[in-house]
């Protein structure tokens, strides 16, 4: 059973989002007892993940004596206000490119305690991008933190990366995707269409998906089909597609269906999916992370006005 750390009566999980020329500094970022211990920081050679490596630790305390640990980019923490990772992010790549970087920071049995998320965004090819990460505050009853490592990179072309949240794109809609839902193999992520913009927004059919791999090359051998029905009766019944009118604030929603079935074969894994809403629409790449297993199937919904 896990000690229960007292100092803490709270969680506060945040997401970190930059631009290609900013940088936040990690602080204490605590007005209680510990933040009068000075913050210490680590530096660290680590390898990394994805083109992102974490370059230094701030620790609230010395009490914990940070070591490096052997999974991947990881490194030691302290529980609670004033932990923090700073990382940077280089692209090696001929695009500029817009990374989604999970960090995850751990106890001292390797068990996940939270998850942080940094939106790192225009990264042009051959430059550096640096930013921090901080853990905010945890239960009680959460473990102490003691590690930390960078647990997924995603990266997609800066020019079709979803619109950051309260901003509306060029094209007038904002086209992103859900964490989806998982249920004894059945997976279903949705597709969310959101007229931003001035002027209606016609809609009819399906959605355009090309799949992509981690290089953002096509993935081929996956047959998209129109409708779950031949993957599951479990995702509803399948609508035909209908013609409609998208008035300025109104949304639309589609859906992705696909089992993760692995039976013969080399499962096949599809981190990014480009979308376009209809014929002639700007492609917006999306990070679903499909794990498709070895069905060569994927279903596809077709738009439907979103209840309000």
């Amino acid at each position: 059973m896990r000690r229960p750390v007292s100092l803490i009566s709270a969680l506060a999980t945040t997401a970190l989002l930059l631009t290609a020329c900013g940088t936040e500094r990690a602080g204490a970022g605590n007005t209680g007892t510990r933040a009068a211990v000075p913050p210490s920081r680590t530096q660290v050679d680590d390898q990394g993940k994805g083109g992102v490596r974490i370059t230094s630790l701030t620790l609230p305390s010395a009490s914990v004596s940070p070591t490096l640990s052997t999974s991947v980019s990881a490194d030691n923490l302290a529980t609670g206000s004033g932990v923090a990772a700073s990382y940077e992010v280089t692209n090696e790549g001929t695009e500029t490119l817009t990374y989604s970087v999970v960090f995850t920071f751990m106890g001292g049995d390797g068990g996940a305690v939270t998850n942080q998320t940094a939106i790192v965004r225009d990264v042009g090819p051959g430059k550096t991008v640096r930013g921090t990460v901080r853990v905010g505050e945890l239960p009680s009853a959460a473990p102490r933190v003691t590690q930390a490592k960078v647990l997924k990179v995603t990266k997609v072309p800066a020019s079709e990366a979803p619109a950051e949240p309260g901003t509306c794109p060029a094209s007038g809609v904002r086209v992103s995707a859900d964490q989806g839902d998982a249920a004894m193999g059945l997976r279903v992520v949705g597709l969310h269409l959101d007229n931003c913009g001035t002027g209606d927004y016609t809609l009819e059919g399906y959605p355009l998906l090309e799949l992509l791999d981690k290089d953002l090359q096509p993935v081929h051998g996956i047959k998209i089909l129109h409708g779950s029905g031949e993957i599951t009766t479990g995702a509803g019944p399948d609508e035909q597609p209908r013609p409609m009118t998208l008035k300025p604030g109104e949304s639309a929603t589609a859906g992705l269906v696909w089992r993760n079935t692995t039976e013969s074969g080399t499962p096949v894994n599809v981190p990014s999916v480009r979308v376009r809403a209809k014929t002639g629409a700007a492609p917006v790449t999306v990070s679903p992370d499909l794990d498709l297993g070895t069905t060569g199937k994927l279903g596809v919904k077709p738009w439907a006005k979103a209840e309000h």
